[in-house]
């Protein structure tokens, strides 16, 4: 049914946007995985090219890597070269918007009214919100609700562009790892759809082809498959780890999905085959990995429109006559424009309270302090998380190990890691034959740092509230 957009409509999404947008501005960027992002698009801009062997890391140095989100490392590269922090995190908030306005337009196709629709849409955005962190997976949710948006126009046999499906693959190939939910996505229209098979099957085979376009040919399908089943990532990634409900996150997901059982069983209507399987599938992935559940909230959003009772509709979003079109245009764009005040730059300005825009425990200090002192030895053994932002911001001293964990490292050189960081027996004796004079620790290593703190081979150089820095106290030849 097509709906025009009204005053009334901008002003229910935009309740449901604020208190999103809000979010978006508030969380402090993660030490994880952002910072090596603008170490690669810089370092690819420089060179012209996609690194094709590992230079970040010591005991990977020359070795063979495949870079799937190049051209997100590069957007969000220029984003921060542009304006730093700022202007970052003012880019999550606008595919934050842009993601959570799409679902909204989604869910109003369902026959859902401004309020249900906005409800829906505000519980899968609070829901997903700790999937909301600075990394090239936060552009591919608008893909993934284009994509999906535009399987179901083709399923109902409604000819809307079908053909820029291509165009998103592509680019979404070229983006992040994830782009094999595009072909979940089309493969289950495909299989369970209604709409025109053939036109459907020649996008298909068109998008696969040109995934073929990008820098990492035939390495980029290879390269994501082993994602799938290395045992790295299953056995020692937690994000790859099924969901737990802990965290008021999950709390909403899980219940969520509890209560689409009486929903599905009392409800009238009834989805089609092609609804039904999408939502089958993206929750099976959701229950595998906590790393889908952000794809499956979308998926229950629309699976509970497509069984919200229609007497509930009509109760909850009544008929109204609006009569103050332009105090509801005044009122939403207010509140679309109010969390820009909560802007790293900006908010500072007109509140005492403390919202840091880079997360705490980034070691921000000690990677300052140790770029001054270049005359201290390598080889450096670090913490894992400190990795990410040590290859962005001290690019003249290799890491060990940082966050490229699925991509860069074997699960040897993991165990070895988690074997020193536990400081088990040998931790030492290790470290020496590998000719590590340097460690950059965490204060939250618990077992190591003790241990480093009682050995006589070495000497503390730095310390703050969540770092230290020590070399050999003897240098190793």
């Amino acid at each position: 049914m097509k709906r025009s957009f009204s005053s009334y409509d901008l002003l229910w999404l935009s309740i449901a946007l604020f208190p999103l947008l809000m979010l978006a501005m508030l969380f402090p960027v993660q030490p994880h995985d952002y910072w090596w992002y603008l170490r690669l698009g810089r370092d690819i801009l420089e060179q012209s090219a996609v690194p094709l062997t590992d230079t970040y890391s010591s005991i990977q140095a020359g070795q063979p890597v495949v870079y799937l989100a190049w051209l997100s490392s590069v957007i969000l590269w220029l984003v921060y070269q542009s304006g730093g922090i700022s202007l970052t995190v003012l880019l999550v908030a606008i595919f934050i918007g842009l993601t959570y306005t799409l679902l909204w337009k989604l869910l109003r196709e369902y026959g859902l009214g401004p309020r249900l629709a906005s409800l829906l849409t505000l519980l899968a955005g609070l829901s997903g919100s700790n999937n909301w962190g600075v990394r090239p997976q936060l552009l591919m949710f608008p893909l993934f609700l284009a994509t999906l948006w535009l399987l179901l126009k083709w399923h109902k046999c409604e000819k809307k562009f079908p053909w820029a499906l291509i165009l998103i693959g592509w680019a979404w190939a070229n983006l992040h790892g994830s782009f094999t939910l595009f072909f979940v996505l089309t493969g289950t229209a495909f299989l369970f759809g209604s709409g025109d098979k053939k036109s459907l099957f020649i996008i298909l085979l068109a998008s696969f082809l040109l995934t073929f376009i990008n820098p990492n040919t035939f390495g980029l399908w290879r390269s994501t498959l082993e994602t799938f089943v290395s045992p790295i990532t299953n056995d020692l990634v937690t994000e790859w780890a099924p969901p737990v409900n802990s965290g008021w996150q999950m709390n909403i997901y899980f219940l969520w999905l509890l209560a689409l059982i009486p929903l599905a069983i009392f409800s009238q209507k009834r989805p089609s085959f092609f609804e039904i399987a999408l939502f089958l599938v993206f929750t099976w992935l959701g229950l595998r990995s906590q790393r889908f559940v952000i794809w499956d909230l979308f998926m229950l959003s629309m699976f509970t429109a497509s069984l919200m009772p229609t007497t509930l509709v009509q109760k909850i979003d009544q008929t109204v006559e609006v009569k103050t079109a332009s105090l509801n245009i005044g009122l939403g764009v207010a509140l679309l424009v109010m969390p820009l005040m909560l802007l790293p730059g900006i908010r500072e300005k007109i509140s005492t309270q403390n919202y840091p825009a880079v997360e705490p425990h980034t070691p921000i200090a000690a990677t300052d302090w140790l770029s001054e002192h270049p005359e201290l030895p390598g080889v450096m053994w670090n913490d894992v998380i400190y990795g990410s932002y040590l290859v962005h911001a001290l690019p003249s001293r290799p890491v060990w190990l940082d966050t490229r964990i699925q991509m860069s490292f074997t699960l040897d050189q993991m165990k070895e890691y988690l074997f020193v960081q536990s400081a088990q027996p040998g931790w030492d004796v290790f470290l020496a034959e590998h000719d590590v004079n340097l460690l950059f620790l965490a204060k939250t290593q618990t077992s190591l740092v003790p241990a480093v703190q009682n050995s006589t081979d070495w000497c503390k150089q730095y310390e703050d509230e969540i770092s230290l820095i020590y070399s050999r106290c003897s240098t190793l030849p």
